[in-house]
């Protein structure tokens, strides 16, 4: 099943957690996303592809987050805890929610709620104690990093007194004993998080469905990982960031986008055998079966920005650690199966790193009719070691990008793919995707759905209304199953 294995192609489907239908405001790891997995078996599939699954940051963005390593625990299902005797029907009050994610609504309803399961919980469980004692690298951090931000009413680490800020171990010790139970809340809370988050995979490994992760290149300035190994970054004694990531202008926005995150001092990396990066991918490949790397390219390459710039219009190009990392990896974790996110990436330094690692990268079928025939991203140009997307999340759904068409690009893409009048747009781009010769074809739930742009996921450079669609309760019916099973036929 892994993209490792020879045989057919393989096939799955894009669709972040928080997008499942719930009737508590947000997807969980609860009975709708056993159903979903249901879907992707009846269907002929083989993986499932999430977004980040980590504590959402800014902008209710997964890609900006407190830890690299936590689960957001909104994901956590209430009715699982019921069913476990941790709440009763009671502790959760009917509530009217909207179509779409209101993470403040949902904040409000789910963490309460959460907090008097936690008080139930009995710590002295074994397999509470397995956990505590399997993540000891990041749990204890985290829980204490989430308590001082409680205490302090921010996530900054500039806001932290020193003593804390500087880890003095006295002060850290004290401030335990002093906030034990809020402490207690962010451990226990991430059991519940990661012993629903496996239950789920082990039954999606019993139906033949992989899960497939994705991690952000970069973390947020203000985590718990910064706040412990803050020598693994490029940062001025008071955690202020010497410069910040980002990408320079391109197609998404003409003054580039501005990421703010700090960036990696390599050379210390380097020298301490790149522990920090290793520890984060054996995480992630027990988590996963496949790791989806966003922005692969900064490995090879990576811009950066001046700290205090008001845009990415100004910055320079940095060599990244490049193929020596990936050796290193490789010796101390074996072959973990990556996919390499190099959007963007066409530069000869890019494609050779991906050449020499040997993941596939990506292809992006929205990106294929530019007017030039030898496009990577049209199906006939594709290599076999690549996967495919019809859209991701930061594109629009294929229905509103090909609305929004004009043309010689709109004469392309209907000359080279023509609407088959049985299947509503965009099936016969799906039908071309997994016609290709990618050993993975991804396609985003929007366009099983034909969904326009109404139900974008993300907008990049935008700051609103983002990460909030939903899919409605009953949006897959049986024609679906068929449909889907009969084009993904011959790759599953």
């Amino acid at each position: 099943m892994l993209l490792k294995d020879k045989g057919n192609k393989k096939s799955g489907v894009l669709l972040h957690l928080s997008s499942l239908p719930s009737k508590h405001g947000i997807g969980s790891l609860g009975e709708e996303a056993y159903k979903f997995v249901d879907f992707l078996k009846k269907s002929g599939q083989s993986y499932w592809q999430m977004l980040p699954l980590v504590p959402i940051g800014e902008g209710n963005s997964p890609y900006k987050s407190t830890s690299c390593y936590a689960g957001e625990i909104l994901y956590i299902d209430l009715d699982l805890l019921i069913k476990e005797g941790l709440l009763s029907a009671e502790d959760v009050p009917k509530t009217q929610f909207g179509d779409n994610v209101d993470f403040e609504l949902v904040k409000s309803f789910k963490i309460p709620i959460i907090k008097k399961a936690t008080q139930n919980f009995d710590t002295n469980r074994k397999d509470y104690k397995k956990f505590l004692q399997d993540n000891q690298e990041w749990i204890n951090d985290y829980a204490l990093y989430m308590a001082i931000c409680e205490k302090k009413g921010s996530v900054s680490i500039k806001s932290f007194d020193d003593n804390l800020k500087y880890r003095i171990p006295d002060s850290l010790k004290r401030f335990q004993e002093e906030n034990a139970d809020s402490i207690r809340f962010y451990k226990i809370s991430q059991y519940f998080f990661y012993a629903q988050y496996y239950e789920l995979k082990r039954y999606a490994e019993k139906s033949g469905i992989g899960f497939i992760g994705d991690i952000p290149f970069y973390v947020s300035l203000d985590s718990a990982e910064v706040w412990k190994y803050p020598d693994s970054f490029l940062l001025c004694r008071d955690f202020t960031p010497k410069c910040v990531a980002g990408v320079p202008p391109d197609i998404f926005s003409s003054t580039g986008q501005l990421w703010g995150n700090p960036v990696y001092d390599w050379e210390y990396l380097k020298q301490n055998g790149y522990f920090w990066w290793k520890k984060r991918l054996a995480h992630y490949s027990r988590m996963y079966d496949v790791v989806r790397i966003d922005h692969f390219r900064a490995f090879a390459d990576y811009y950066i920005i001046p700290e205090g710039a008001e845009n990415a219009c100004i910055g320079e190009w940095k060599i990244g650690a490049g193929i020596d990392f990936w050796n290193q990896v490789r010796q101390d974790l074996g072959q973990i199966q990556i996919i390499a996110e190099d959007l963007g990436g066409d530069t000869e330094i890019v494609q050779n790193l991906v050449k020499e690692t040997g993941f596939p990268n990506m292809k992006v079928l929205q990106f294929g009719f530019s007017g030039d025939p030898n496009n990577p991203h049209l199906p006939q140009n594709f290599i076999e070691n690549c996967v495919c997307y019809t859209g991701t999340h930061d594109n629009d759904t294929t229905v509103g990008w090909y609305n929004s068409l004009e043309g010689y690009s709109k004469h392309m893409a209907d000359q080279l793919f023509p609407q088959d009048a049985t299947l509503p747009l965009p099936f016969n781009f799906i039908a071309a995707a997994l016609k290709s010769k990618a050993k993975l074809v991804i396609i985003p739930m929007q366009d099983l759905l034909a969904l326009d742009s109404r139900s974008r996921m993300n907008t990049p450079g935008t700051a609103k209304g983002n990460w909030i669609w939903r899919m409605k309760e009953n949006a897959i019916d049986n024609a679906l199953v068929e449909k889907l099973k009969s084009l993904s036929y011959e790759r599953n």
